[in-house]
């Protein structure tokens, strides 16, 4: 297998390169109008079956992979490395991700993938899906150049071959690993395509914007996967690191967050040039900076440019990299100085208090956050380059300089909706914001009277401050949402005598991107409250005997045993918790601490017990030597639910922005037009 996988990456680079220069020669031509011996057209139509045959042929090698892990082959060295025999079949699959030449190969696959979906549909415009499948064949005939000779996943081992292999990396052997990986890669490859067609789009000058609405779906799609990666990263940090936390400004998850902060900026400004026909060339950038930003996270994760309990991977292929993001970055330049007149504005901001200066506004917000973010995550890099010494940048950095841009960008959430287009008068600011207002004060008086409150025991608590801004702002931001939707159904209730929730129904299918973006900004309002909740974490931690006790919150712990279990993949000690409340026995919690026979590392599995209102976090950090007796850590961790009922809702709120609106050819009950306010409202990728 290890020859077929690797011919057919061999082949698929022949193909790619294919691609990109008989596409790009063809497109010459047809710009230029040069007489040539072979038609244009059928050479561009050659390129692009070529691509089509790429995604076999990288297909191919990605089975082959798969096929040599689940036959534990272990004369491959990235087999041995990452698997053995003993290994679950789900971790299996995941061992392909697990390591540098694997997740090269699954990023060459999954772009190979979109470019062929891509490449079926090209009839609806020739021209630019050419362009857009030769940039993507760019693109690809890069990861194909790393993976046959820079890291070829199918390098043979050195030397005699070992009865079995080094295993699973014991961090990524849990549930959620099988599928984080593969959701994360979704979002950093699937902002290749409207890269691709953006630059092909400014390429040959294409009029109006319907390269914006060709590549809507992909990038909400795109976006929802690099959403859903980064929640998943979280709760695996959460569930099985057994810190207590899930979010530690790790330049891995800083890598997956900049581009995710940059994707939402551009989906929210995209909204100006496809009404108002302004702010092209922002959006330009922002797609470009979104796609070198995805190449960075890639850099960040598998190049070893930083120490990170996320990278798996560590190797020198970063020079790679930065190369290829050196020549993507010239080709955007060059391009953009070419035919930057092809993108000037067709209207201007006519007031400083409008929806068009909201839009703004929420941009320059999202870009400050990214760049503090992406400055503290090079700084180390650059400090020793400079220097001579690595110069760390830690959680309180980020947290002194992100809480604040997160709370006024939750704040543009809210009040977006409410402006106008062009200009807002002072009866429709009155009229629209003195509902949130009460909510905001409302929650504040409540905060003080359940005692969240900065100043307590005569000591400021920034912790405690932002905690109660972030609530607040939440209701007031939720309270518009709801009455959005509320005006506009009370409306259709009265116009059509149904009741209120069928007309909260046609008002969402009548402009399901509109109302799917109201329900995603619900999700992140219900995210943020979630993570406020961080302010009041506590914890406890004690060497537990049996019978002995431990507090925390209104729970008592009693260890009452211990126990060991084994099986072919690892061993396994158990500490047999029983939990009260209110002096009665609630449930039973058992935190384990396993150590993996083919690596000998050993891996904490966290017990969680889960509440709306917390979650009550057991870890066992192993025995004492000198008494043998367990050592429980505890946390009482307050509305982290909600972080995960949050990402549910904005899954919820994407789903319905992608289903296609009621017309009036389509709807089976037709209601008048409502106008519930005289504006539309600020969506994440949204109308």
């Amino acid at each position: 297998m290890a020859a077929f996988g690797s011919f057919a990456l061999l082949i698929a680079l022949a193909l790619a390169a294919y691609n990109l220069l008989a596409g790009g020669f063809a497109l010459r031509l047809i710009a230029t109008g040069q007489p040539a011996r072979i038609s244009p057209e059928r050479l561009a139509d050659t390129a692009r079956r070529a691509g089509i045959a790429g995604f076999l042929a990288v297909t191919a090698a990605a089975f082959a992979l798969i096929w040599s892990v689940f036959t534990n082959d272990f004369s491959i060295a990235y087999i041995m490395e990452h698997s053995n025999r003993a290994l679950p079949g789900p971790y299996k699959f995941s061992a392909m991700w697990s390591g540098q030449e694997g997740s090269l190969l699954l990023w060459a696959w999954l772009l190979a993938a979109f470019g062929f979906v891509l490449r079926l549909r090209h009839k609806t415009d020739v021209k630019l899906y050419a362009y857009a499948g030769s940039i993507l064949a760019g693109v690809q005939v890069f990861f194909l150049l790393l993976l046959n000779f820079a890291a070829p996943p199918f390098a043979l081992l050195r030397g005699a071959i070992p009865d079995d292999g080094n295993g699973l990396n014991p961090l990524l052997q849990y549930p959620e690993m099988v599928i984080h990986p593969p959701m994360l890669y979704l979002g950093y490859v699937g902002f290749s395509v409207p890269f691709a067609f953006a630059l092909g789009a400014l390429m040959m000058r294409y009029p109006g914007e319907k390269w914006i609405k060709i590549t809507r779906v992909w990038t909400l799609v795109t976006w929802l996967f690099l959403t859903a990666g980064i929640f998943l990263g979280m709760h695996w940090a959460y569930a099985v690191l057994g810190w207590g936390g899930y979010w530690g400004w790790d330049p891995v998850e800083n890598a997956s967050f900049m581009p995710w902060l940059t994707g939402t900026a551009f989906l929210h400004s995209v909204m100006m040039q496809e009404k108002k026909g302004m702010m092209k060339s922002w959006n330009v950038w922002l797609i470009f900076s979104t796609f070198l930003l995805t190449m960075l996270g890639t850099t960040l994760t598998r190049g070893g440019l930083v120490s990170s309990v996320h990278a798996f991977a560590q190797s020198s292929i970063s020079t790679w990299f930065i190369v290829f993001m050196g020549i993507v970055l010239a080709v955007c330049i060059f391009t953009y100085i070419l035919h930057r007149d092809h993108l000037k504005s067709e209207q201007h901001m006519e007031s400083l208090v409008s929806r068009e200066s909201s839009f703004l506004f929420n941009n320059l917000v999202l870009l400050t956050a990214c760049f503090v973010i992406l400055w503290g995550t090079l700084f180390p890099i650059l400090s020793e380059y400079v220097q001579g010494t690595k110069v760390t940048v830690g959680a309180p950095f980020y947290n002194r300089v992100a809480i604040p841009i997160g709370l006024f960008l939750l704040f543009l959430t809210g009040v977006g909706p409410l402006l106008p287009w062009r200009s807002t008068s002072l009866k429709s600011i009155k009229r629209n914001f003195v509902l949130p207002v009460i909510a905001l004060w409302a929650t504040v008086i409540v905060c003080f009277a359940v005692g969240v409150n900065p100043w307590k025991g005569g000591q400021f608590s920034s912790g405690n401050f932002y905690a109660l801004v972030a609530f607040a702002v939440s209701a007031a931001v939720m309270t518009a949402i709801t009455s959005e939707f509320l005006r506009g159904a009370g409306v259709i209730s009265r116009q059509t005598g149904r009741n209120l929730a069928v007309g909260m129904w046609l008002l969402t299918r009548r402009n399901t991107r509109r109302y799917g973006g109201y329900i995603i900004h619900i999700g992140v309002v219900i995210v943020v409250v979630g993570l406020a909740g961080a302010a009041f974490n506590t914890t406890q931690e004690q060497e537990l005997g049996l019978h002995d006790h431990m507090t925390i919150g209104p729970y008592t712990l009693e260890q009452v045993g211990a126990t060991q279990d084994s099986n072919l993949n690892y061993n396994s000690e158990y500490a047999m918790l029983d939990v009260y409340r209110d002096g009665k026995k609630q449930f039973q919690m058992t935190p384990e601490k396993r150590v993996y026979l083919a690596s000998q590392q050993p891996q904490t599995m966290v017990a969680i017990h889960s509440l709306p209102s917390w979650d009550l976090y057991v870890v066992y950090e192993g025995t004492n030597p000198d008494s043998g007796q367990p050592i429980i850590k505890a946390f009482l961790n307050p509305l982290v639910g909600w972080i995960w009922a949050g990402l549910v809702i904005i899954i919820w709120g994407t789903f319905i922005a992608l289903v296609p609106s009621l017309t009036p050819q389509t709807a089976s009950l037709r209601v008048p037009a409502v106008r519930t306010i005289p504006t539309e409202p600020v969506l994440k990728g949204g109308d």
